[in-house]
């Protein structure tokens, strides 16, 4: 491991910083958040589409929803991006006609990341060649948990040579992780592997994302941007479909990052649901448009 990491696994928060950053930040929680932020948080949504049973005709009807978006609500920002499964991607690129939301999609083997290294390596770069603007790959949770550290790191750090200038979303799939310490820790060998984002999870797991967890990884990001001067992105996935539980991750990163990771260019939020959630809040009456 480099020296960097060495460095700043020993600032990983403590409990008590956690708890009480998370007062403070619950406490900025509004009871009913005005327009203006749920719109701001519609346009941090990646928008995503990971089923078994997805297949062409509803990544096709996915795609015309955040086409058509602007056509019958002018006024209000669109999602950030569509997220799909890299065998789906040239669909949404033949497709996609929405200005400034972006292709995402999930490669290497996701969301169990138990495979040869070469083949995750191999898809991320043809989802990538495919259109895909935005990667996002699961770290080797076992080997993580099996504290390989440097095999997660090599990994990470193959893959984003792989894919170039492409954004590199790292999964660390944090309901996996028992402790504060590891949260940070695979944070941090992330970051310093090439991640451009850190993301908490799958959606795929019992836990997915939560304050706590968001929390420290936003703390690791501060750390790692002090350090570095390198911003490196925050995504929240797995179990958000409220406005309040929106809102709740926006005061987080507020809170730890500050109002310059307050844009879709630091800032996710992985949802199927909650995009139609934060629309009919916004309209003052039920939008299923998503």
């Amino acid at each position: 491991m480099t020296k960097l990491y060495e460095k700043l696994i020993k600032s990983c928060p403590t409990e008590s910083e956690i708890r009480n950053g998370l007062k403070k930040t619950a406490s900025a929680v509004p009871d009913r958040p005005d327009k203006h932020l749920l719109m701001k948080i519609l346009n941090l949504i990646d928008l995503t589409s990971l089923n078994t049973t997805d297949n062409k005709s509803q990544i096709l009807r996915l795609t015309g929803t955040v086409n058509s978006f602007k056509s019958r609500f002018s006024n209000i920002p669109n999602v950030a991006a569509i997220c799909v499964y890299p065998n789906f991607v040239p669909v949404v690129k033949e497709k996609l006609t929405a200005k400034n939301v972006r292709i995402s999609s999930v490669a290497g083997a996701f969301p169990s990341s138990q495979t040869f290294r070469t083949i995750k390596v191999d898809e991320c770069k043809m989802a990538k060649d495919n259109g895909a603007e935005e990667i996002e790959t699961v770290i080797p949770v076992g080997s993580f948990l099996g504290t390989d550290y440097a095999f997660v790191a090599e990994e990470i750090r193959e893959i984003k040579k792989a894919i170039g200038d492409t954004t590199l979303k790292v999964i660390i799939e944090s309901g996996l992780l028992v402790s504060r310490e590891l949260i940070f820790k695979a944070s941090t060998i992330a970051m310093d592997a090439g991640a451009d984002f850190i993301k908490t999870s799958t959606g795929k797991t019992n836990i997915s994302a939560t304050p706590e967890a968001a929390f420290i990884m936003c703390q690791a990001i501060s750390d790692f941007y002090s350090e570095t001067g390198i911003k490196v992105g925050f995504k929240a996935s797995g179990g958000i479909v409220t406005a309040a539980e929106a809102f709740t991750y926006y005061q987080i990163v507020n809170y730890c990052l500050g109002d310059e990771w307050l844009n879709n260019n630091y800032f996710r939020i992985g949802s199927s649901r909650l995009a139609n959630n934060i629309l009919s809040e916004i309209a003052g009456e039920r939008h299923d448009h998503f």
